[in-house]
């Protein structure tokens, strides 16, 4: 089984787009994200992908009540987490997900789960602790880094793929730098 894995969104609308595309091309059966996706509109997308999308909250949440209200509309397409952790098991794997960090190398650690996916850094990464993967998808917003990108993860091998978006807009232009720069 293939699993999308996305995270950090931002309310970057184009690049979830292409995120989107992408994931259809790639036979992806479930989607994970991972959080931070803000307005209700993404939440929308992710509920007309063809494939189920768990959904756990970040720290940038948006309207909660409308993201919930479409999750309820999407007939079960869309479930919603109440939580920024959460487990569920796909393809014969325990996954575990995490909008933060700081969970992830003690849960991998606890030999409970076979893969371990987290956000809220923006910067993918993964790597194996014992037979666990623990992995960032990196982010669909370019908020921080400026290349969009998401991972699909294969229950078969216990492995991911990262995906770098092509045609994306980023959203950390050289104005908006120059700009911050003089406010902190």
């Amino acid at each position: 089984m293939k699993i999308a894995v996305i995270s950090d969104i931002h309310d970057n609308f184009h690049n979830m787009v292409c995120a989107v595309e992408e994931i259809e091309k790639r036979d992806v059966e479930y989607v994970l994200c991972l959080g931070d996706l803000v307005a209700n509109g993404i939440a929308k997308i992710l509920a007309k992908l063809n494939v189920p999308v768990l959904l756990i909250w970040g720290n940038n949440i948006g309207d909660k009540v409308q993201v919930m209200n479409t999750a309820f509309e999407s007939k079960g397409k869309l479930t919603v987490s109440e939580k920024t952790y959460d487990s569920i098991e796909l393809g014969g794997r325990k996954l575990f997900l995490s909008h933060y960090p700081d969970l992830a190398n003690p849960i991998a650690a606890s030999g409970e789960f076979d893969a371990v996916f987290f956000g809220h850094t923006h910067k993918k990464s993964q790597e194996k602790l014992g037979d666990c993967l623990v992995l960032n998808p990196g982010e669909i917003g370019t908020m921080v880094v400026s290349e969009a990108s998401f991972a699909v993860y294969d229950t078969k091998t216990n492995e991911a793929e990262f995906v770098v978006l092509d045609d994306t807009v980023v959203i950390r232009t050289d104005k908006v730098e120059e700009y911050m720069k003089n406010i902190f």
